[in-house]
């Protein structure tokens, strides 16, 4: 399965759990595409292994964290004047929103295993 907006880094502690991290920040035309591939790889996971999620430390194989963020920045025009010898400040006009969706995989070794041949995972 290929993904254009979720790059996973990885890393494995250790006790053997690995975590599979990735962020995508994007503006508005392409927040469904993020939101797709999010839940494409939160189905693969809980099909693939189904009833084996839960906290990682009590035992179960592997869990999700899942985080949203919406941004809006506004440009904030600087001067300076040079008489007083300060700067001045004037907010513009709030630009388009930016989403972001921070995605966290962690899970043993073969679910590790799994998860980076489906998504084709490179070390």
């Amino acid at each position: 399965m290929n993904l254009d907006y979720l790059v996973f880094d990885h890393s494995e502690d250790t006790e053997g759990v690995h975590t599979f991290e990735a962020m995508a920040s994007v503006g508005p035309a392409h927040w469904l595409a993020v939101q797709q591939e999010v839940a494409q790889v939160l189905a693969w996971a809980h099909r693939r292994f189904e009833g084996e999620r839960g906290a990682i430390d009590e035992g179960a194989d592997w869990d999700y964290e899942l985080q949203g963020l919406q941004e809006v920045a506004s440009v904030d025009a600087l001067s300076f004047d040079e008489a007083t010898g300060q700067l001045r400040s004037h907010l513009g006009a709030p630009g388009q929103p930016r989403h972001t969706a921070t995605l966290t995989l962690t899970g043993r070794d073969h679910f590790a295993q799994a998860f980076s041949e489906a998504f084709q995972l490179g070390d």
